[in-house]
């Protein structure tokens, strides 16, 4: 199997707080709406997130403790996303800090408790260099 996109699809019983969340806080772009099902897209052509409302009380809600790694293109945007996210009150789990593997980023909750770990590359400290393949 050679995947050529993984994107992750959450089980919720109301839609509504993902597309306020995500078109407001994480500047998502709404690309499928169906009513029962949203694709979320953040910048154009890149990665997406689905949430699905289930349509009945006996539909599962698959529990995993998910998280999502968001990986941005400049430490610049990574600041901004953690500004819009303390301004408005969002909890954070992990404030905005150097992480030695080699990124800084933080974590937030979406309104699920999705953990949203937003985060930007940089160099790893020497112990952690032998970990990448």
């Amino acid at each position: 199997m050679l995947p050529i996109d993984v994107s992750p699809t959450v089980t919720v019983d109301d839609l509504g707080p993902a597309r306020e969340f995500y078109t407001t806080h994480l500047q998502g772009r709404l690309v499928f709406d169906c009513g029962w099902y949203i694709g979320l897209e953040f910048g154009k052509g890149g990665p997406t997130m689905h949430f699905m409302q289930r349509r009945t009380p006996d539909e599962p809600v698959y529990q995993g403790g998910l998280t999502c790694n968001l990986r941005l293109e400049n430490a610049a945007k990574v600041e901004a996303a953690h500004q819009r996210v303390a301004e408005a009150g969002l909890p954070l789990l992990m404030p905005l800090e150097d992480h030695p593997w080699g990124d800084r980023g933080f974590c937030t909750l979406d309104p699920y408790g999705v953990a949203l770990y937003v985060y930007v590359d940089i160099e790893p400290i020497e112990e952690f260099k032998q970990y990448f393949l």
